[in-house]
């Protein structure tokens, strides 16, 4: 017997439906239902175009082109508000509302070309043309950024867009509404252009303190002249100082002694590297040991400021200054040839043993609250117990390092020598308990702020020579640059002639506030005999 099948009657619009879709040959109702939304898809077009566009920016979009005399990167950047932003590293920024659209112009002021600024102060008459040539290589250098921008931009918008839609016909597509989207935001720069904005900067940075020293952008415009002079100023003092650090005396020391060479609060000068760099080849440095402070903010941004460090060839001990932070040290860690001493970690570099801590508070400017000595006293009592701590493992530390000297002398007795910075003055004593403290002043000339004086602080540096062997120290040579727009070269040599014993006891040459006087030797003379130290 045939099996009756029952039929249950079809609601009416169900029936509608399936008939409408049979006719138009459409796809099952489980596709129709997972279709994308066409604002959906048009929202991820969109999402790709900008953030394959950023990409290609981010990438290639930047060139590098001289302006006057200094050397520049120009980049352009998304942005809410538009305008102008040139980062004169590490002094600040200047902000200029020199448009409204969602791209932003940031120029980068690399460094100062000696060369070029040299033929500025041997020929001051050039300064006339000055701002006819800086307008020439700005026009030169946006007309390649644009032709680099939309070569990015399409580049980055259409290579992302093949590899998540991976159709030709959509990636082509991100690429064109990535060129209409930068077309759009040139059209709108242009015709928000504001000329007038130039005579109306943001400062920032160190840069706030323009304005007193040159006067605001109106009185320039204005006393073009006064401006002129001011100008060639700064130029000659940072290009004389380059002059200064290729004509340093040279010295051949003894081979069989060791050669440290102390700096300290070198603050964001990048003329120090120079300095330092033609020092370490000329005396045969064999370590470097940085007493702290090379920064003034201890910004992320500053940190590429670092980098010549890496191209000194010789092993850098850096303790931690006030004027560096957390973020600072983290990026030193990183570099091969950078030994970061901290919390009274000890490393043996060159054969020698040496241990150190970082500043305990970071006060780049009075937003801060500064602890004041006892935090320094605390820090140089935990790095005095680290020192005990070495002595007892039998690896006896012959270096203390520490930013402040009031940390420093906390380790009298436990080290032979013990070196600071931070007060920019050069001192040396022999503390009660037989440690040499000794004091380097700055090695960046107090900073670049020293542009601005008439009378810069000068720019210092000692060479340290201790015995191979014994590991005491023998003799130090004091390097004294005359500042920023000086060209005097000064070396002296000091010996620690302690009761006719180097490493013990106050120093003829010492004063009793802890300076030293220049001895009557030269950089021309030897260093004294290798006298071994007496017996603990």
């Amino acid at each position: 017997m045939a099996r009756e099948v029952r039929r249950f009657p079809v609601h009416p619009l169900l029936a509608r439906l399936q008939g409408h879709v049979r006719s138009r040959g459409a796809a099952p109702t489980s596709t129709l239902v997972s279709s994308p939304h066409p604002y959906t898809r048009a929202l991820g077009l969109i999402t790709v175009v900008l953030f394959g566009a950023w990409l290609g920016l981010l990438v290639v979009g930047s060139v590098r082109t001289p302006v006057g005399p200094m050397d520049t990167r120009m980049t352009l950047r998304p942005s809410v508000t538009g305008g102008t932003k040139i980062n004169v590293s590490p002094l600040g920024a200047l902000e200029m509302n020199t448009h409204t659209a969602p791209l932003r112009l940031d120029v980068d002021v690399d460094q100062l070309d000696p060369v070029r600024s040299q033929a500025l102060v041997e020929h001051p008459e050039r300064l006339s043309g000055l701002q006819g040539e800086v307008t020439h290589d700005v026009r030169d250098g946006t007309t390649e950024l644009a032709v680099r921008s939309v070569v990015a931009v399409v580049s980055g918008a259409t290579a992302l867009g093949l590899a998540v839609y991976r159709r030709p016909r959509r990636a082509l597509a991100a690429g064109g509404l990535a060129l209409t989207l930068l077309a759009a935001s040139g059209i709108g720069a242009y015709a928000t252009w504001n000329p007038k904005s130039v005579l109306e900067p943001k400062f920032s940075g160190l840069l706030s303190s323009a304005p007193q020293v040159v006067g605001n952008a109106r009185s320039i415009v204005t006393d073009f002249d006064v401006y002129q002079k001011e100008l060639a100023r700064l130029v000659t003092n940072v290009t004389k100082l380059y002059d200064a650090t290729s004509t340093l005396p040279t010295y051949q020391p003894d081979p069989a002694t060791l050669r440290v060479l102390h700096v300290s609060d070198i603050h964001l000068n990048p003329a120090a590297w120079h300095i330092i760099a033609s020092l370490v080849e000329q005396y045969g440095i064999d370590v470097i040991i940085d007493s702290g402070d090379s920064m003034d903010h201890g910004t992320a941004a500053e940190n590429t400021f670092l980098d010549p460090i890496a191209d000194l060839g010789v092993p850098y001990v850096w303790v931690r200054g006030n004027h560096d932070s957390e973020t600072t040290q983290r990026y030193l860690r990183r570099m091969r040839n950078v030994r970061v001493l901290d919390d009274g970690r000890a490393v043996t570099v060159a054969g020698l043993r040496v241990a150190g801590t970082g500043d305990p508070q970071f006060t780049p400017d009075r937003s801060l609250e500064a602890q004041g000595d006892p935090a320094e006293r605390m820090a140089g009592i935990r790095l005095a117990s680290a020192l005990r701590d070495q002595d007892a493992a039998g690896t006896p530390v012959d270096i203390a390092v520490a930013h402040n000297p009031v940390a420093a002398r906390q380790t009298d007795g436990l080290v032979p020598l013990a070196l600071a910075g931070h007060v920019h003055h050069r001192g040396t004593e022999v503390l009660p308990f037989g440690t040499r403290l000794k004091i380097e002043g700055s090695t960046g000339g107090g900073g670049l702020r020293a542009v601005q004086n008439d009378k810069p602080e000068k720019v210092r540096a000692s060479v340290l020579y201790l015995d191979r062997t014994t590991r005491r120290l023998q003799a130090w040579d004091e390097i004294t640059l005359g500042g920023l727009g000086l060209t005097t070269a000064e070396v002296s040599r000091h010996l620690p002639k302690e009761a006719g014993i180097p490493g013990t006891g106050p120093s003829p040459s010492d004063s009793p506030d802890g300076s030293t006087s220049p001895a009557p030797t030269g950089p021309d003379s030897t260093p004294p005999p290798n006298v071994p130290a007496p017996s603990p």
